[in-house]
């Protein structure tokens, strides 16, 4: 237990006061899996003392439960008797849901109750660890959220079930009537602004009935609690309206993707951005071109964490503003890697690499771990793209497919050194179940193409 959360054992009680004098009686414990849903207990205030102090037991095979309900065999799980975790509840991150009187929501801290250390497969612990091996070079990553979603209705002739909400197009960077005539956005920013989450603004993006949310910068860990909450409460606050919200990369044969684009830079233990450099070419420091070329050069790795399901790859292709190659540019939208015009304090990179699939923790660990890999290897950059990208005679190609991004993750040693054998193994484990379980089933596009004529 850190020293902040020895501290926090002897608060539950002051806690418990202060919650029941705002008329708040339960308190909503929550924590990722892999994929980044939510798992959560309810817990009646009265019992949170006891939760912080005990901690609330939990299967540890949560993480290797699927979509489905399956669970994978991952080692520590089925083999190992389906054992417990212990989730406590982090008191600092308590905030009142303004959709559900009377409930306080927090993160949950995991453990092994065999050891006290970490679950192996916490998300938010395998971040902590990434930035404390940054914190050991004297630097602090910043990080910017930028997310996208499609909102859907029900509709039993769809496929799965569901609709797009508004099918106007040509409505990118809209607000208003416009293209959401129910007005979802306007009411999601207010709910979201009094949860507390650093929510800054929102538009409908480029897809009927697609919606993009951006989040303030801040330290990376903070930034992670934020986008993982945004995630959960925007999901949670459709299925109040009777709608879908879905994160999912390409949910649509006729729309492109969702994005999950990080701004990042780093900052030195004086708090000062370590990417800015007045005097040198473009303005960029020495560091932030190597931290250019460690996300280059372990991209076909981080697709694992950034592109992290089979759908993810139908998002790519040309003239999708889905990087597909790897490459970088200066204030280019068709490169994985853009620099924004900003310098001073705002000199930032821009990984256009992840998908809104992507479970946050995740795909900020694998970015700030692959960023200082090429930091503390002075890796180079080639020469960034000009011009409109995706020329595959200049770039190189990601992974196409899931199977190929886990073939790289598992290839590329220095980024799983990073990230941890323990993690990365059951990872891959869970994830080619997924590959697996996907090839053994019959799609409705096979019955089309197929059945009649064969």
């Amino acid at each position: 237990m850190s020293a902040q959360h020895a501290q926090q054992a002897h608060q539950p009680h002051e806690v418990v006061e202060r919650l029941a004098a705002e008329g708040i009686d339960v308190v909503r414990v929550g924590y990722p899996d892999l994929i980044g849903t939510d798992r959560a207990r309810d817990v009646l205030l009265s019992h949170l003392p006891s939760a912080c102090a005990h901690g609330l037991a939990f299967c540890r095979a949560v993480y290797h439960t699927t979509p489905q309900g399956d669970v994978v065999p991952v080692t520590g799980g089925l083999d190992a008797g389906l054992p417990d975790i212990l989730v406590r509840p982090d008191l600092d991150t308590l905030a009142a849901l303004p959709w559900e009187p009377g409930v306080a929501w927090c993160l949950g801290d995991v453990s092994d109750p065999r050891t006290g250390a970490p679950a192996p497969e916490s998300p938010r612990d395998l971040l902590r660890a990434v930035l404390a091996r940054c914190g050991e070079h004297g630097l602090s990553p910043v990080v910017g959220p930028e997310l996208e979603y499609f909102l859907c209705e029900t509709d039993p002739a769809a496929p799965g079930g569901w609709r797009r909400y508004c099918e106007t197009s040509g409505a990118v960077y809209t607000t208003g009537l416009r293209a959401d005539p129910d007005n979802h956005l306007l009411r999601l920013l207010r709910l979201l602004r009094d949860l507390g989450i650093g929510v800054t603004n929102g538009n409908h993006e480029f897809e009927g009935a697609q919606f993009e949310i951006n989040l303030i910068h801040s330290g990376a860990a903070d930034a992670a609690d934020r986008a993982f909450r945004l995630k959960s409460a925007v999901k949670e606050l459709a299925r109040r309206e009777g709608r879908l919200a879905t994160f999912m990369a390409k949910p649509f044969n006729n729309a492109g993707g969702s994005g999950f684009h990080l701004h990042l830079s780093f900052q030195d233990a004086e708090g000062r951005n370590v990417f800015d450099a007045p005097s040198r070419p473009h303005g960029l420091s020495a560091t932030a071109l190597h931290a250019v070329a460690g996300l280059l050069a372990h991209a076909p790795a981080l697709s694992a964490l950034a592109n992290p399901t089979i759908n993810s790859y139908k998002r790519f292709g040309p003239h999708t503003l889905a990087p597909w190659l790897i490459d970088w540019g200066l204030d280019n939208r068709s490169a994985m890697v853009r620099v924004p015009p900003e310098r001073g304090a705002g000199a930032r990179l821009e990984l256009r690499l992840g998908d809104a699939s992507a479970n946050p923790y995740l795909l900020i660990a694998g970015a700030v771990g692959a960023a200082l890999l090429g930091i503390t290897a002075r890796e180079e950059p080639p020469t960034p793209l000009e011009g409109y990208g995706y020329d595959t005679t200049r770039s190189a190609l990601l992974p196409s497919g899931l199977t190929a991004a886990l073939d790289a993750l598992e290839a590329d040693t220095a980024l799983t050194a990073v990230l941890g054998k323990e993690f990365t193994t059951a990872f891959l484990t869970y994830k080619r179940n997924e590959i697996e379980r996907f090839q053994q089933h019959v799609t409705d596009w096979e019955f089309t193409e197929y059945a009649y004529h064969l």
